[in-house]
């Protein structure tokens, strides 16, 4: 018998494998259903179901001979593989780690590489919703990774699985994966522009390394991005699955780049041994292509982040209240939102929880509420003149977020980063906060006219603080086609000049906020922060929206003047990179020291 039951060899090999796949798919089956917050509580729970599918995984190599003879077909094991990347992806999602996104990585590129659920496919039907089902679990993860050919290859071959099952099963509708397929190409043709400039992740190739970051001046404490929640949602938009576009990109920006990885060859194909990795987890023989190239041990962990899509606002909270408990006292949450602006009965701000004030000091301005309909919520004196919408209408509000629905949270550090219409009504936190004022970053209120904030490759503003360069070139309508990689690469250089100049005169100011001078020693809040300003600048100088404030993004508490649009080096920031694609006329740089013909 083998080593794996020493206890009782008289018990059949394929019995104790059957009584291992049992186990490991009752474990399985709990922890698919788990939160991706609360971390904390489930780390335990997650170590002990892969110690499981690590026994589950070595058992069946060490005795495949003798279960093959028993009856175990391929695709059984190919189940279990992508079980294990089911696994880790949950796992990256939980903690954001990356050597988790590479593990996953592993087992799903052997999955496909060795063919495990070709057998019979187009003779069981199940068979090939389980090969559907991969392929779309799969390429969410090479999108994340940034593994663009294993991207196009998936989408390749879903198309031609699609294909084959409409022959084959023609009473079966496979609508849904038609969708799939729709939904992945939208979401490539709308992400391909300039992709390959840089990457989205924060690189020690391209930005400052945390240890060369200019020291703040007076700062009394320290803060460093401990955890963020993403939340996207609009109608119509590009996603892919529950990964909208916006959110995806925002991921990325949260995290660091492996590295060297961005510059490697994609196109390695790693295999699986099933050898035994760290904290009971299983690993291929081809980690050190990977897991090598992803992690770094001379770079922090990643932020943790919790990634929403139509959330209720209970679901919200929920999330919300727990990632505060588990924040560090070291640490800020970034809280990003991305939403349609929701317009009820207008509140003035001021006025905010004015009632509950005058009543009883613990009673809440939106306890008089009896009614969850979307009319009678914003009567309450606690909610002003609109929320964001996280999702669909007509469900009684609970897609609705208000500001004051962040009041008790405040007693924590955060860093609130709003994408919408009505981001503007979010600055009355400011008025009402609990604990000290909440760092803001907050997109134009203007949704007509001169700039479009909604555009077919996302939105303009949170491309501006995560990939500047390409929504400035968005926004004066150029595609990747249009411009040489040359002028790409001196454009970045340019622009990372130019946030690095601003970081230096914010850290030496006597003037910035203690808001902002506590989280300028981050590398992701202080990125965040300089893009803030370069987006800032780019739509006060461009013509179409000069001195129209309603276009342009705001910040509180305010930055000092030194960094406003209206100073030599927000001129010279934006005339540098309008002369290099000849587009100096497009923006008013006359009151500048710079003029657009040097």
């Amino acid at each position: 018998m083998s080593q794996s039951n020493p206890s009782n060899g008289n018990v059949p090999v394929s019995e104790v494998y059957w009584s291992l796949v049992a186990k490991a798919d009752k474990k399985f089956s709990k922890i698919r259903d788990l939160p991706y917050y609360e971390r904390n509580r489930y780390d335990t729970y997650f170590y002990k179901v892969f110690k499981v599918y690590t026994q589950l995984w070595k058992f069946q190599q060490e005795n495949r001979h003798k279960l093959v003879e028993a009856g175990l077909k391929r695709w059984e094991i190919g189940d279990i593989a992508s079980r294990i990347g089911q696994l880790y992806f949950g796992q990256y999602m939980r903690t954001s780690e990356a050597s988790y996104l590479s593990e996953s990585y592993i087992f799903y590129e052997a999955v496909l590489t060795r063919e495990y659920f070709k057998d019979g496919l187009l003779q069981d039907l199940n068979l090939a919703n389980k090969q559907l089902r991969f392929f779309a679990r799969f390429l969410t993860v090479c999108l994340v990774l940034n593994r663009r050919e294993m991207v196009y290859q998936l989408v390749n071959q879903l198309k031609l699985l699609v294909a084959d099952c409409k022959r084959t099963f023609q009473d079966t509708d496979f609508k849904e994966w038609k969708l799939v397929i729709q939904e992945i190409t939208k979401f490539l043709k709308a992400d391909t522009a300039f992709m390959n400039i840089r990457p989205l992740r924060y690189s020690l190739t391209l930005d400052l390394h945390p240890d060369s970051l200019p020291p703040v001046a007076n700062v009394k404490r320290k803060l460093k991005l401990g955890d963020a929640i993403l939340c996207s949602y609009h109608p119509n938009e590009v996603k892919f699955s529950e990964l909208t576009l916006d959110n995806f990109r925002m991921l990325q920006c949260l995290e660091w780049e492996p590295s060297g990885s961005f510059y490697k060859s994609s196109a390695i194909a790693p295999t699986v041994t099933g050898t035994s990795g760290q904290n009971g987890g299983l690993s291929g023989s081809s980690r050190i292509n990977y897991s090598q190239e992803i992690s770094d041990p001379t770079l922090p962990p990643n932020p943790r982040k919790a990634v929403l899509y139509r959330p209720f606002i209970t679901h919200f909270l929920a999330v919300l209240a727990t990632v505060c408990e588990e924040l560090p006292p070291d640490g800020v949450l970034l809280l990003y939102i991305s939403a349609p602006e929701y317009v009820g009965n207008s509140v003035q701000p001021n006025t905010m929880h004015s009632n509950a004030a005058s009543t009883s000091p613990s009673s809440s301005a939106c306890d008089d509420i009896t009614t969850s309909s979307e009319e009678n919520i914003p009567n309450c004196p606690g909610y002003h003149s609109g929320g964001v919408n996280l999702g669909v209408k007509g469900n009684g509000g609970l897609n609705l977020i208000y500001p004051c629905d962040f009041l008790p949270f405040t007693r924590k550090p955060l860093f609130l980063v709003i994408d919408s219409g009505n981001s503007h009504t979010f600055e009355a936190l400011n008025r009402e906060v609990k604990g000290e004022p909440v760092a803001m970053l907050l997109s134009p209120s203007s949704s007509n006219g001169a700039v479009d904030p909604r555009q077919p490759s996302g939105s303009l503003f949170t491309n501006f603080l995560t990939t500047p360069l390409q929504a400035f070139l968005a926004l004066l309508g150029f595609s990747g086609s249009d411009i040489q990689m040359d002028k790409l690469n001196e454009a970045e250089k340019n622009i990372c000049l130019s946030l690095n100049l601003w970081g230096e005169t914010l850290a030496s100011s006597d003037k910035l906020h203690p808001v902002w001078a506590q989280v300028l020693g981050d590398p992701f809040l202080r990125r965040l922060l300089l893009r803030f300003i370069f987006c800032r600048a780019v739509l006060a100088l461009y013509a179409p929206t000069f001195n129209k404030k309603e276009y342009l993004p705001k910040c509180s508490p305010a930055l000092p003047d030194c960094v406003l649009p209206m100073t030599p080096s927000s001129y010279a920031a934006v005339g540098q990179i309008a002369n290099l694609f000849g587009a100096a006329t497009m923006f008013n740089l006359s009151e500048g020291l710079m003029s657009p013909d040097e």
